[in-house]
């Protein structure tokens, strides 16, 4: 293993090295096709070959960790450049970064391969992996130790769940951005068509709560997706909506924060997830506006904190 290079190889392959904060890998078990695929029926990184359009290995590793498996993490910081042979003995650098995801693989779209599931370090012997890849693993563990301890035993790959009582379910928490000018309209943005929630709909700035507080997400997803720099110190919360797209659905939870003030002006800054941001009268909302987040702004409007929808 050596470190990254000054200057990105031209031809190159890309990984990312995930870690949790309880010291576990996430690791991906590729399908076992001998003579079709690289590693038939091994346990690897996510990551993948750069293509035409990446601007950066890190737009190589970012494009193959949303195609796999839907993944879109905060950061990702260069850690090494390790070297495989291909079916031809060719020697090909994989750029290899590492991020910090504290999600249940198990709740991921993966469209290659067979699972994806956490490791702890200690446990890899048992896997059928390659040498380099527990090497790195181990490296990466020696310099980065966990945040909480590690689990291990036969099912350490898995993220346990706490017992809930019964009839108890996990509800997903989203932060949703207020943003409103001193005109009283309010920002949208134009979903991207191939998005997998409410494609070409508009909808306010939001994601959902990684390991963070709400107002931190809200301050991160503010920078990501739009450019916008907000402080800890002038958001409020203005509403919750409790809800549900159909019966049976994981129920969410939806907290708006209004942004008393803010600096920078909305920009496309992933134009994968959104097309376009726009100021809207909220009297004159457009039609295809995500339904929960009409119920929200009417809220808002109306002075209401709380708000249920698709509940029966």
């Amino acid at each position: 293993m050596t470190p990254p290079p000054t200057t990105e190889p031209e031809t190159a392959n890309a990984s990312a090295l995930i870690h949790n904060d309880r010291g576990q890998y996430l690791l991906h078990l590729r399908d076992y096709f001998p003579g079709r695929i690289w590693e038939p029926g091994m346990w690897s990184l996510l990551g993948g070959g750069r293509e035409p359009q990446d601007a950066t290995l890190e737009h190589t590793v970012r494009r193959e960790l949303a195609e796999e498996a839907g993944l879109d993490l905060a950061d990702l910081t260069p850690f090494a450049t390790e070297y495989a042979c291909d079916d031809a003995g060719a020697s090909v650098p994989i750029a290899i970064y590492a991020g910090r995801w504290n999600g249940d693989p198990r709740e991921l779209h993966l469209t290659e391969g067979v699972m994806l599931a956490w490791f702890a370090p200690n446990d890899l012997h048992r896997l059928r992996i390659a040498d380099t890849t527990s090497d790195l693993v181990r490296r990466h563990a020696a310099s980065h130790p966990a945040r909480t301890a590690p689990q291990s035993g036969p099912s350490s790959h898995e993220e346990r769940r706490p017992t809930s009582p019964h009839g108890t379910v996990l509800n997903v928490v989203g932060v949703h951005l207020h943003l409103e000018r001193p005109d009283g309209t309010v920002l949208l943005g134009l979903r991207h068509p191939d998005s997998a929630f409410a494609p070409s709909t508009w909808h306010v700035l939001a994601g959902h709560c990684e390991q963070e507080s709400a107002i931190t997400c809200l301050i991160r997803e503010a920078r990501e997706e739009a450019g916008l720099h907000i402080e800890r110190q002038d958001v409020e919360l203005v509403h919750v909506v409790h809800h549900i797209d159909r019966a049976g659905d994981q129920p969410r939870m939806g907290l708006f924060f209004r942004a008393r003030t803010w600096s920078g002006e909305p920009e496309l800054r992933e134009p994968d997830k959104c097309t376009q941001w726009k100021f809207w009268d909220p009297t004159a909302l457009p039609d295809n506006l995500v339904p929960y987040t009409r119920v929200a702004i009417e809220g808002i409007r109306a002075g209401r904190r709380y708000s249920e929808t698709g509940w029966a």
